[in-house]
């Protein structure tokens, strides 16, 4: 048994956190969240114009967001391990980056509130990429609203959540260099990251296998 009762993957657009969460739901017989995407009837056109849209497709995902969050823990959660693959916290990397001041100002009043009426996660595994890898993963899967996005704003959103997970101190946190991973169709790459969660640990855990480096 995990000693983790509610984990988050986390990561940039193409990384593999659905993917990962999927197989870790699977393999422990968790309760699975996943985040809602495509129902955000403004994200294509954001894609296309990221000026005019930031603000409506932001604030459409922290009202979805949250109200799945509400309705997630009226059910008893402790039954078993829950693992989603987003982060409520993480809609601010998107605000900061996409939203124009004035904009910024008024979504920081919303997210506040609601930030109060949300529980945080007992294990956050964030996964990294280089945006070369992102790019080609985001090809792979074939989304059609990603498959314009400009490699410039995937770059500097890779940036942003390395700042954001750098600093990120609410939970214990296990950064994962996933450059040299497939954890879907290489089934020894699940393995070696499964056994970095059997450990409960406190502060942030490095994993990045292509170098043999991880930190205790």
């Amino acid at each position: 048994m995990l000693p983790w009762r509610y984990i988050v993957v986390e990561g940039v657009i193409g990384v593999g956190k659905t993917s990962l969460t999927k197989l870790l739901a699977t393999h422990t017989g968790g309760r699975l969240n996943l985040e809602v995407v495509e129902e955000n009837p403004f994200l294509a056109k954001f894609y296309q114009d990221r000026s005019a849209f930031a603000f409506q497709t932001q604030i459409f995902f922290l009202l979805s967001r949250y109200r799945q969050q509400q309705k997630l823990f009226q059910h008893e959660m402790f039954s078993s391990t829950l693992i989603s693959d987003y982060l409520f916290a993480k809609d601010r990397i998107f605000a900061n980056l996409n939203l124009a001041d004035d904009e910024l100002v008024l979504y920081n009043q919303l997210a506040s509130i609601l930030e109060q009426r949300v529980l945080k996660p007992d294990l956050v595994i964030y996964l990294q990429a280089r945006t070369q890898v992102l790019l080609q993963r985001i090809q792979w899967r074939g989304r059609n609203f990603e498959q314009d996005m400009d490699p410039a704003y995937l770059d500097a959103l890779n940036g942003a959540y390395s700042y954001y997970f750098h600093h990120y101190k609410d939970s214990p946190l296990l950064v994962v260099n996933t450059d040299s991973l497939d954890f879907v169709n290489v089934p020894r790459d699940f393995e070696l990251l499964f056994e970095q969660i059997t450990e409960e640990f406190s502060g942030t855990r490095y994993f990045a296998p292509e170098s043999g480096f991880q930190q205790p």
